[in-house]
């Protein structure tokens, strides 16, 4: 396995919300490798290969992940405060996508190193555009230094 076959990780607690991410990345021919999580703690096991992902390789990164904030069992800004503050995956870019257009959120997110903050648009066909130009940026136009 090389480090291309993990690119996307997703981690979204609604179905509905992941389908459309997906659909997303599909329509744009991104999705060939997508990894999706529906909670907090499922996302810090598996890039942190721990519990349910022990046997995971620890090389293989994600190349970009797009994290909701409402998680359960473990929130988004307590997921991204881990993976900044590790060496290991503090560069990996994270893309906050959340329905929170809170100010104290998105200020917390930028603060904690967040990449990107977008608030779902209700609009498929606005949302979908969206997802589908942050991964392409993430995964073709921004310059990987890992």
């Amino acid at each position: 396995m090389d480090s291309d076959d993990y690119e996307i990780l997703i981690v979204e607690d609604s179905p509905n919300d992941a389908e459309l991410m997906i659909r997303s990345f599909k329509k744009h021919r991104l999705a060939n490798s997508l990894v999706v999580l529906e909670d907090g703690e499922l996302a810090l096991d598996y890039i942190f290969c721990t519990g349910k992902y022990s046997e995971r390789n620890p090389l293989i990164l994600p190349k970009v992940i797009f994290l909701d904030l409402k998680l359960p069992k473990v929130h988004g800004l307590e997921v991204l405060e881990q993976l900044k503050s590790n060496n290991k995956t503090k560069s990996i870019p994270v893309v906050i996508v959340t329905s929170s257009r809170e100010d104290p959120d998105i200020k917390h997110a930028y603060e904690l190193g967040a990449n990107s903050y977008v608030v779902k648009p209700v609009d498929f066909d606005q949302f979908s555009t969206a997802i589908s130009q942050l991964g392409l940026y993430w995964l073709v136009v921004n310059e990987d230094h890992r």
